[in-house]
Parts: C-alpha cells; structure tokens; sequence
C-alpha cells in the first residue's frame, strides 16, 4: 500500500525549512571565514561560534512560551523576514568595505535568536498540518532535509561562494530566507496552532507560563523521557565530534584533507537515517527505536575508543549520525503526538534548551578529559553515560508505547 500524501501545505513548509537549513549550512561555514578575514584573534575568530549558539541557550525557554502565546506561523514569518533583512545589512556593510568583526558578532547574535524562534514555532506547527499517524514520516523528511541543508550541502557550498565573492554566501543565504518567507506566507492561516493560552497577559506571566510546561512534562515520565535521554546523547555526541580533527589526525593517522570526507560520511549516514527512521519507529515502535538508538551509539563510542582504523571510524561515523537522526525522529514525533497543542512550544524548548545546554558542557568536558587523559577516554567515557540513559528511557516509556 503506497503512502498517503502529506499534502501541498506540509511540501511549503518543508520546502522553506529545506531553504532555511541550507541558509544555515551556508552560514557555518562563512560566518568564520569571515571572521578570520577581519582578525588575526583565535580567541574572537572562535567567539562567533559561541555567539551563535548562546541564543539557544539564553533564549530557549523564552522562546516557547512565545511560540504558545502567539500565532505560529506568523512568528516563523516574522522570523524569516528579520534574517533576511540582519543579512542585507551585513551585505552591504561588506560592499562597503564598513564590516567588522563586531558586527559579524551582532548579525550572528541576533540571527541565532531569530532561528531559535523561529525553530521551536516551525516545529509546532506540524500538528496542525498533517495528522498524528503521519508525524513520523513528516518528521523524517524535516530531519533529512535539515541534515542536507546544515552538514552536507550549505557547509562546502558556503566555502565555496566565499572564495568567489566574500559577500556572495551571504548574498545567497539572503535569497533562500525571502523564498522561505514567502513559502510561509502561502500557507493557509487555518492551519495555524490554537496557541493563544496567555496571550495579553503581563510579561511577569512569562516564569508562571515556563512553570507550567515544566510542571505538565515532569508529571508525563514518557515525555519527560525524551529530555532525560537527550542529555546524554548530545553531551557525548558534542564530546567526542568536537576532537574529531584531532582525533583523525593524532589516533588514526589520517592527513587534515580527511577531515572533510568523514564529515560527508557523517552526512550520508545522517541522510539514511532520516530517510528510514520513521519506518522503523513503525516496525520496533518508539520504545524500541529511542532506547535501540542510544544504544548503538553507545557501540559506536566504545570503537572509537578502543581502536584506531579508517574503515572503523567512517563505519561508525556514519551509523552515528543516522542514529542521531533516528533518535530526533523518534524524539520529535513522541512530543507531538503526546503534548497538548497549547504547550507544545514550552515542551519543545525545554528539550531543545536540554541539548543546547549539554552540547555546550559536553564539548568543554571532552576538550579537559583529553587534555588530560588523551584522546580516546572521552570516547570512552560516554558509553557508560549512554547505557544509564538507555535504562531510564527503557523505564520511562513502559509500557505506555
């Protein structure tokens, strides 16, 4: 039986978050050469990444309770609109030769607070567009192009566009926001989420509207489940990805020029993950597939750290990266179905906030233990803290899927 539709509204709002992810992808990669063209500073060069991701991590919680107090669709809009418009302003800064490195602080600062609205509302919205036995395959096909976008197109095509032009990348990215932006425009008002709980009320409701997110998800253990496991599995992903250089050259022996094609691989493997995670969440059910996945990734970290081959690594890359794939599927699909439409925004920054903030720790923890103990212990370390959260994943969902 060939699968049904997902309908003409869910193609336009897949299509702007393709654009949106491949504006990102640009962006990784031209944001530091950018950088680094404007200063000799390592130490400011790398800020911009920081910059870019404390908004997620300062802003988060805040950000779900907008997504619940106002009209979605219309915040990721707005959202698209204000990225368009910080790139522009950064265009023709460089056209005229006014750019500085703390001006590429403030359009990476503020653009990051605008994904990070502009994600958690795009991620509710799905609820009101196709139907809960579908949230799985909509799911898959955001992940996958979201994949595509951050890690295996935007990056080398950014590169690239930068060694043509220095503004062309930004240029571009400008582009793909004001298509996404009008993909958002097209789709029909009455698929907006009934979000208005809260709406009008004193900004001093916000801490009250966050308490009762977090009070709703700690009483739902099957929910609440899928921050509980994320933690682990974005502390040790960050740990391990971010000594990833070093780790090719120092461990397996490989030259810097590897870097990059175990990156693709990654990103191929991430891309098959997507593509088939909602038919396995349906084949083993969601029980299964979250707890399933943070057990082959904690397989895939004992390799990495007791051996040191090529063929090992690109393996693992790549089972990794779907399985991270499979498990945001999972995750995602499990909040959507199990959360009322009116919270959906404060459950899913609570998660996202949870592996903004274990990402940043887990690249700190892992940059100090392999200073300190070399380059396989951090490796190592993870699989332990990924068995435990396989044990309370396994608790938690019983026997409710």
């Amino acid at each position: 039986m060939s699968a049904v539709p997902l309908g003409p509204v869910y193609a336009r709002l897949w299509s702007a978050t393709a654009l949106s992810n491949l504006g990102d992808g640009i962006r990784a990669a031209a944001f530091p050469l950018l950088a680094a063209s404007l200063t000799s500073s390592p130490v400011l060069v790398t800020g911009v990444a920081v910059a870019g991701q404390l908004p997620g991590l300062l802003f988060g919680l805040l950000a779900g309770v907008v997504a619940d107090r106002v009209n979605r669709r219309v915040l990721v809009l707005v959202m698209d609109i204000v990225r368009t418009a910080l790139l522009i302003g950064l265009v023709a800064m460089i056209a005229t030769g006014h750019a500085t490195i703390w001006a590429v602080y403030v359009v990476v600062f503020a653009s990051g607070l605008a994904s990070v609205l502009r994600d958690t509302s795009a991620g509710t919205l799905l609820p009101s567009i196709v139907g809960k036995d579908q949230l799985d395959r909509a799911n898959g096909r955001m992940v996958t192009a979201e994949i595509a976008g951050n890690e295996f197109v935007g990056p080398p095509l950014g590169a690239y566009l930068f060694g043509v032009a220095i503004a062309l990348p930004f240029a571009v990215n400008g582009g793909t926001m004001a298509i996404a932006a009008a993909l958002v425009a097209s789709i029909p008002a009455l698929v907006q989420s009934r979000s208005t709980v809260g709406a009008g009320t004193p900004v001093s409701n916000v801490i009250m509207d966050l308490r009762t997110g977090l009070g709703w998800l700690i009483k739902r253990r099957e929910v609440l489940a899928v921050p509980a496991t994320s933690v682990a599995l974005a502390m040790t992903d960050s740990a391990w990805f971010t000594l990833l250089v070093l780790y090719l050259r120092e461990v397996v022996g490989l030259p810097d020029l590897w870097f990059g094609i175990m990156l693709a691989v990654g990103a191929v493997g991430g891309l098959a993950g997507g593509l088939v995670a909602a038919r396995i969440g349906r084949a083993v059910g969601l029980r299964w597939t979250i707890v399933g996945s943070l057990l082959v990734a904690a397989a895939g970290q004992l390799a990495l750290g007791v051996t040191s081959r090529v063929a090992v690594t690109a393996i693992v890359l790549a089972t990794s990266s779907a399985v991270f794939a499979v498990w945001n599927v999972a995750a995602r699909t499990l909040i959507q179905r199990r959360t009322p439409l009116e919270l959906l925004g404060r459950v899913s920054s609570i998660n996202g906030t949870v592996i903004t903030a274990a990402s940043i720790l887990g690249a700190l923890l892992g940059g100090v233990v392999a200073q300190q103990f070399g380059l396989h212990l951090p490796f190592l370390l993870g699989v332990p803290l990924l068995l435990a959260a396989a044990s309370i994943g396994w608790w938690a969902l019983r026997p409710r899927l």
